[in-house]
């Protein structure tokens, strides 16, 4: 989910229109709309954290294309995983290098 869908569906959930949600950020309502529709697809941290403030959610909701805080992203089975891997003696260093190979493979 990119940002704009995701303060689309934070906005929706509030029951704001866009003119409302403008107007209690002190943004246009043409500005807004193009971050939802993705024309603006780099909108400042000062006008996130201005929307951010009005849905009542952390910015991190808005970034994060899940609209979940990175935590929750986390789940148990990762957690799992990552502590069979320091267990058996994968060193971050390892895990680094593997990350590197795989995303080397994906490039090609």
């Amino acid at each position: 989910m990119s940002i704009g869908e995701s303060i689309r569906s934070f906005r929706l959930k509030k029951e704001l229109s866009l003119t409302e949600l403008a107007s209690r950020c002190g943004i246009t309502t043409s500005y807004i709309s193009s971050v939802e529709r993705g024309i603006q697809t780099n909108p400042s941290i000062g006008v996130l954290q201005k929307i951010a403030r009005e849905l009542d959610v952390p910015v991190h909701h808005l970034i994060n294309h899940h609209g979940l805080p990175i935590e929750e992203e986390l789940n148990e089975e990762w957690r799992t995983l990552a502590r069979e891997a320091i267990q058996s003696g994968v060193s971050k260093e390892q895990f680094k290098a593997f990350l590197a190979f795989r995303k080397r493979q994906k490039i090609k």
